[in-house]
């Protein structure tokens, strides 16, 4: 599985530069465009988050240190920005660590939600949802 392709440090540097939110978008989807494709045969209705307006499916996975490994992918490029966020928010943490991450907090310092459309911020929110079951699930 892919690591992520941004840190979160880099993210809200670049979101602290960009004085205005098309830019800011612009940002998201270069992010995304970063973000390795799933291969197809994990493009499956059993790796689909339910609650997105795009297609989105996930795949995780913990590794012998029980660290989380996440590949997710969408057919939407403002999306893939979007999971860009999420991977650096969850990749590679402990299933304690995914679940104490205050996922909101993020967003509101991103200010990612009063930017999004209400469908798109719970199809983020159904990813995020998602991510912390299988952590929870692994705890």
């Amino acid at each position: 599985m892919p690591a992520q392709t941004a840190s979160l440090d880099d993210i809200r540097a670049s979101f602290a530069f960009f004085d205005n939110w098309e830019d800011r978008y612009r940002f998201l989807i270069d992010l995304g465009r970063a973000i390795p494709p799933l291969p197809d045969e994990q493009r499956t209705e059993r790796n689909l988050v339910r609650g997105c307006q795009s297609q989105v499916w996930l795949v995780a996975r913990h590794d012998e240190k029980e660290r989380l490994h996440l590949a997710i992918d969408s057919d939407a490029h403002i999306v893939r920005g979007l999971i860009a966020v999420v991977l650096a928010a969850y990749h590679g943490k402990s299933p304690a660590e995914t679940v104490r991450f205050d996922v909101e907090a993020l967003f509101e310092e991103l200010a990612l939600l009063s930017h999004l459309t209400p469908t798109r911020g719970n199809g983020l929110r159904a990813i995020v949802s998602r991510i912390r079951s299988v952590a929870a699930a692994q705890d």
